[in-house]
């Protein structure tokens, strides 16, 4: 009876891990499916509810590592990982979500059940902080990204960051497997654990309704995009090519200043561009701004070489703004996409623009600097209401990568315009509807012109920072020395004391 008591346990975990890793699968990864994820973690919570704490850990492990796998022709086929890395990177994830859910089990079947309902989210938010602060990446793993369709939920990301949005994620399916489990021992202590935890869930959806009722401020702004998946690999060479490339993008521009743009936004590295060049390849761009009464942002990719202080050549990402009638403005990305912009030196400082009829204030930022919260912060704390994003992305992740500026400006109040070649362009406000959006392969020379509001949303993230994240470390903390008393108090009733009556 023994052998087919087990085998039927095993079926049970197999199935709640395959549950688990299907819904994550789905949920997130290269174009999510945003209602999955409210369910995803019940199957292997419930498992380990019933479970040893080596299986409850190996199938929770096991399950994020297979849903995982729905970016691994990304991270290997497009980002060129090596397999070591990979392996370190898929461990990592693995590991940390069991350690999260052998958390869940150690309060939960000890009875500290509010204890056991943030445990489980306060650690994965504490892992994707620490990955934010540490990684190059920063907060490109968080699982709030899922969720940027689900726009009610989205506006919680103006209070909390993404932080709050994964923590409420990942506390509603504990809450409900809580529920679940206790529904014959303790119906009511259940019900209490998941009603209060879905009445926290209404009243953000409430806020986000509001939020979203309420009509943008301002005078809206015309803006362009422009941009060209040519046969290039990389930038186009110096000289002849990039200026003929340049040439092509000024026809559309011109065509879209025509129909009433005020900015055209190109995409990130067209060309490069060397430092002595830089005259002669203004010349030509400052000139489409003045003849159309058109700002442009353009991305190349400018080399300077060894002399004048730089032993070595040195090679910087960075925004050409020319507006009319007025000097070169420039931006330097500063978060480098390793290791293929390793060799690159990053910016340090803002570019802050005046909008043409003096209303509104914008900035300027590229690509991966939209995956960090600090930077859009800062543009934030400067009054901008709208960010210009030049951009670059590898087909596969448009929706993926190129959606995360969307929730930088709902943390930090303003809308956002993202051209990318190999993606998408787009522009969205500060509540994060996407205004307009058309792939960059839809075309030669895809074009989109979008009305934009341009008016800067004080936001409590922008006031406060991370603080959720901070909650959340301390609820951990909490968790971590709730989970060592109830499990002395365990082995002492197990002896016949308690130590707490001691």
């Amino acid at each position: 009876m023994a052998p087919a008591l087990d085998l039927r346990g095993a079926a049970i975990g197999v199935v709640a891990m395959l549950t688990t890793a299907v819904l994550i699968g789905f949920g997130t990864g290269l174009d999510p499916f945003w209602p999955l994820m409210w369910l995803a973690p019940v199957p292997v919570l419930l498992f380990a509810l019933r479970a040893s704490a080596w299986s409850a850990a190996l199938l929770a492990g096991c399950a994020m590592i297979l849903g995982l796998l729905n970016v691994w022709s990304l991270l290997r086929g497009a980002l060129h990982l090596p397999l070591s890395l990979l392996v370190r990177i898929y461990l990592t994830e693995g590991v940390v979500y069991a350690l999260a859910v052998l958390l869940f089990r150690a309060l939960a079947r000890r009875r500290a059940y509010w204890s056991a309902l943030v445990a489980f989210p306060a650690l994965l938010v504490s892992f994707e902080w620490f990955l934010n602060l540490s990684a190059p990446h920063g907060t490109g793993g968080s699982l709030a990204y899922s969720q940027l369709r689900f726009l009610p939920f989205l506006q919680l990301a103006s209070i909390t960051g993404p932080w709050g949005m994964s923590f409420l994620l990942a506390a509603l399916p504990t809450a409900l497997a809580l529920a679940i489990n206790l529904r014959r021992e303790a119906p009511q202590q259940g019900s209490r654990v998941l009603g209060a935890t879905a009445a926290v869930l209404a009243a953000v959806l409430v806020f986000g309704a509001v939020r979203l009722s309420i009509p943008p401020g301002g005078v809206p702004v015309k803006v362009g995009l422009v941009a060209a998946d040519g046969p290039n690999e990389y930038a186009a060479e110096d000289g002849a090519p990039t200026e003929q490339l340049f040439a092509a993008y000024a026809r559309p521009a011109a065509v879209l200043a025509r129909q009433g743009a005020t900015v055209v936004v190109l995409p990130e590295k067209v060309g490069e561009v060397l430092d002595s060049d830089t005259g002669r390849f203004d010349a030509a761009l400052q000139a489409l701004a003045d003849e159309n009464r058109v700002r442009v942002v353009a991305g190349v990719l400018r080399i300077v070489p060894p002399g004048f202080g730089h032993p070595v050549k040195v090679r910087y990402n960075e925004a050409r703004v020319y507006t009319p009638g007025a000097p070169v403005a420039t931006y330097d990305k500063e978060h480098m996409l390793p290791p293929f912009e390793s060799n690159i030196t990053p910016g340090t400082s803002l570019t802050l623009l005046h909008s043409s009829s003096g209303r509104g204030t914008w900035g300027v930022a590229i690509c991966k600097d939209m995956d960090f919260t600090q930077l859009s912060r800062r543009y934030g704390a400067a009054g901008a209401g709208l960010v210009l994003v030049p951009g670059w992305d590898f087909f596969l992740d448009w929706i993926q990568h190129g959606h995360m500026a969307i929730m930088r400006g709902v943390e930090s109040g303003f809308s956002v315009v993202r051209s990318a070649k190999g993606g998408s362009l787009f522009a969205s406000d500060d509540r994060g509807r996407i205004l307009g959006e058309i792939k960059s392969d839809a075309t030669p020379f895809s074009a989109l012109l979008v009305s934009v509001p341009q008016t800067h949303d004080r936001t409590v993230f922008l006031l406060l920072g991370d603080w959720f994240a901070w909650v959340a470390v301390a609820m951990l903390a909490l968790c971590l020395v709730q989970v060592a008393r109830v499990i002395r108090r365990s082995e002492s009733a197990r002896a016949g004391t308690d130590p707490l009556q001691v």
